[in-house]
């Protein structure tokens, strides 16, 4: 099944590993549409049915959850069927040094959730590519079973359609999407291109530990909070028969699932397992008199990986500071950033949807006349989203397509 995101999951992830991450917050409490006073008590249809109550829980009733009340059983299944494993080729030539990728020669896909084309992967994430036409219509619903997923919209807009409701989208959108969700992406027709960088993560995706207290409340100085994110709108349940295909990724596998019911039946939910947004452009960036190091542009935190935003923002304002960033030695993590406009302060030769790999072992920073260039710099217009991963990444094959070969001696001059 070639262009398959990478097989990742609970077997590269020692299960303390959950736990460590599970300390930091997710967002907050949510209740959506109707249900019962208490939990687990009888909460009938207008017909005298129950409806039935359903726990979508983690870490064994342990960890974040919510409570979901559906017109059906979502257990009811007319029969399943395999469309195929989950496969992921390295490439040929893994030599060690730095990767530029033009992604936006990479042709269009088929569908956003198993069309994707991929190009980094370890045991701890997949980052790929996903494109379609935004006339293109989403039949099948999904569910990635085995992973977390950090979906940045780089361009387009439309509906991210769930069990828990409806949540817009539009370019500079961050949409979690934690794993079991059953979900379905609307492209709006007018929208042109839809192109989404995905995260697929071995654990869950939370904000950064650091920016929240311990009763999970955002802090003063975090550089989003509670007010920046958006939770799904509540949309009246669907009471249909029929067929509806889900496709469900779990244990490297894709399985048609066929449901006798729409699976948007739930009349109401609560709880703090959900999916949820993030505009890029809520992120608050934070400066300094001197030049601030990576970690003032994290965004969210995984097992084995951080997620960082570069948003425009002032320079720094002591008389003789250097805005562009210092050479570094990344001697524990991979870096990776994709290019979601036409400007960066330190890169030359990268245009939008550029994405680049500076390796662990290969120290990096800004091109010849950059540093130079930068002093006296009042502010900077980049918008970039950066990956560090702290185990070695490699290449898909699939990535090889559209390399930039002379990237490597670009320092050169």
């Amino acid at each position: 099944m070639r262009g398959f995101p990478a097989a990742i999951g609970p077997p590269h992830v020692e299960p303390r590993s959950f736990s460590a991450f599970w300390g930091a917050p997710m967002p907050f409490y949510v209740e959506r549409g109707e249900i019962p006073r208490k939990r687990h008590i009888i909460f009938r249809q207008p017909n005298g049915e129950l409806y039935r109550e359903h726990l979508m829980g983690t870490l064994g009733f342990s960890g974040p959850a919510s409570l979901l009340y559906h017109i059906h059983p979502p257990t009811r299944v007319a029969g399943t069927r395999l469309l195929g494993s989950v496969e992921l080729q390295p490439e040929d030539d893994p030599r060690l040094r730095m990767r530029h990728f033009r992604l936006a020669e990479l042709p269009d896909g088929e569908s956003l959730t198993v069309g994707r084309t991929p190009l980094l992967f370890n045991a701890d994430l997949t980052i790929s590519l996903a494109t379609v036409q935004a006339g293109r219509h989403e039949a099948a619903f999904y569910r990635n079973a085995q992973a977390d997923e950090i979906v940045y919209v780089s361009e387009g807009q439309g509906t991210l359609e769930s069990e828990f409701g409806e949540l817009p989208f539009q370019a500079g959108d961050y949409l979690v999407i934690p794993r079991g969700i059953l979900h379905r992406y609307q492209p709006q027709a007018a929208a042109g291109m839809i192109r989404l960088l995905v995260v697929e993560s071995s654990g869950p995706v939370t904000p950064p530990r650091r920016y929240c207290n311990e009763q999970g409340q955002f802090l003063e100085h975090s550089p989003y909070c509670e007010r920046d994110i958006r939770t799904p709108q509540f949309v009246p349940p669907r009471d249909e028969h029929g067929t509806f295909e889900l496709i469900v990724k779990q244990n490297n596998v894709l399985t048609a699932i066929e449901l006798d019911h729409h699976p948007w039946d739930v009349v109401g939910w609560d709880g703090y397992y959900y999916p949820w947004a993030l505009s890029i452009y809520d992120f608050e960036p934070i400066t300094g008199r001197l030049h601030q190091p990576p970690p003032v542009h994290q965004t969210f935190q995984g097992p084995g990986f951080v997620l960082c935003s570069f948003v425009p923002r002032l320079f720094d304002y002591h008389p003789e500071a250097i805005p562009a960033p210092y050479n570094h030695s990344n001697v524990m993590s991979d870096e990776v950033l994709y290019y979601a406009n036409e400007e960066f302060m330190s890169r030359k030769g990268i245009g939008y949807g550029s994405l680049t790999l500076h390796p662990a072992g290969l120290p990096h920073g800004p091109h010849p006349g950059k540093a130079e260039d930068s002093i006296g710099k009042r502010e900077t217009r980049e918008l970039a989203v950066m990956v560090d991963t702290f185990r070695p990444l490699t290449v898909a094959a699939a990535a090889t397509a559209v390399e930039d070969s002379e990237y490597e001696r670009s320092w050169l001059g």
